[in-house]
């Protein structure tokens, strides 16, 4: 496990727990935020992203429960975890088939407004949790990619948001969702590696 040498272990699990808990409830707060909002413009990208936020709270809600677990147990949970980052790819999958029957631009004005909103919500995350990102093995490295991945989504809506307002396509919304989507599974195939190297570390260390 990695230790920062300033750190205590009781410090370190106490401002991790910290943590955690104010990265859940900003997530789980502006999921309300970017839901309303997809919902009433029909954005594609913005339903997958408030979908991440749904997720990623979930995710760090699991975290601040299991921090006192085994490390086996913990990596279990890992492996969940890294299913758990699929949800938002297949939800977004849902949507673009629908929205491949009806090709509607939505707004670009709030489409741009959410996204930067969401864009600091996410860095706010992302600093948060780095310097905990090695603490706890795979449990974090699960919440710090999400922060970090959702980061470089909200910046790709920002952008469709200036396109839609210029060419009133629909694509370029839809095109982003499908790369959110492709991004949360790349991000679980490398939690679920993490979980899978921890958990086969745990059960080398208490071999006799």
């Amino acid at each position: 496990m990695w230790h920062n040498p300033d750190m205590s272990d009781a410090e370190g699990s106490t401002g991790l727990r910290r943590a955690v808990l104010v990265v859940a409830l900003l997530n789980l707060g502006y999921f309300g935020v970017e839901f309303a909002v997809a919902t009433a413009i029909g954005s594609v990208s913005l339903f997958a992203d408030s979908i991440d936020f749904l997720e990623d709270a979930s995710i760090n809600l699991l975290i601040l429960v299991a921090l006192g677990w085994s490390a086996p147990r913990r990596a279990r949970l890992g492996k969940a975890l890294a299913a758990i980052l699929l949800v938002p790819g297949l939800a977004t999958l849902w949507t673009a088939w629908a929205k491949f029957s009806l090709p509607v631009a939505p707004a670009p004005l709030p489409l741009t407004l959410t996204g930067t909103g969401a864009l600091v919500v996410n860095l706010a995350c992302a600093l948060i949790l780095t310097r905990y990102r090695h603490h706890s093995g795979s449990l974090t490295r699960a919440a710090f990619l999400s922060a970090r991945n959702d980061a470089f989504a909200n910046v790709a809506i920002i952008a469709t948001g200036f396109v839609t307002a210029a060419t009133q396509s629909p694509w370029p919304d839809l095109v982003v969702g499908l790369a959110i989507a492709a991004v949360n599974a790349d991000a679980a195939r490398e939690v679920f590696a993490a979980a899978r190297k921890e958990h086969r570390a745990a059960v080398e260390e208490a071999a006799p």
